[in-house]
């Protein structure tokens, strides 16, 4: 049985996290980390072709869940948004593949994120990604630990940090 590129690339960085996870017992990947296997994951070409566009929606698919983390690819149409969102208590990083999106927090400039450029971050950050191009677009994205919940958010006017919780958890998709 021969594997795709995709797939020898999630057993070896797999092996090394079940390696580190009997080591230390911690199953958890640094931002870094993570911004370092969607670069890899996304130059791989074992993913593309699973891809859909999709007009009414954002297409996702979780394309691996182990342990530590989960990989995930999202394809958007020109004016698809995610909402501002967080993602629970897993750090993340993603890149876009194609394309190019927006990342929009309260109180901080646009950012333009164009492909290759990766954007790790936290527990705990919410932000909001946009395809505000006339083209579609395709990002890779992993969490860590593997993504289980989601929280939207509502903008409220110059309170906090100008957001409040819109929604349950348990009500938006993952991602």
């Amino acid at each position: 049985m021969q594997l795709t590129t995709e797939e020898l690339f999630v057993r070896e960085v797999s092996s090394a996290s079940v390696a580190a996870e009997h080591q230390s017992k911690v199953i958890s990947r640094t931002p870094d980390e993570l911004a370092k296997i969607v670069s890899r994951f996304a130059s791989s070409d074992g993913w593309l072709d699973r891809v859909r566009l999709r007009t009414e929606h954002r297409w996702y698919e979780r394309l691996y869940h182990g342990p530590d983390y989960d990989i995930w690819a999202i394809s958007w149409m020109p004016g698809q948004s995610t909402g501002y969102h967080d993602h629970g208590e897993s750090a993340g990083a993603f890149v876009v593949a194609t394309g190019i999106l927006e990342e929009h927090r309260p109180g901080e400039p646009i950012f333009v994120i164009e492909p290759g450029q990766p954007r790790a971050f936290g527990p705990d950050y919410a932000h909001d990604v946009r395809n505000v191009s006339l083209a579609p677009a395709v990002s890779i994205h992993a969490y860590s630990p593997p993504l289980n919940e989601m929280n939207e958010y509502g903008l409220r006017r110059l309170i906090g940090n100008g957001m409040s919780r819109r929604v349950d958890p348990q009500t938006r998709p993952v991602p």
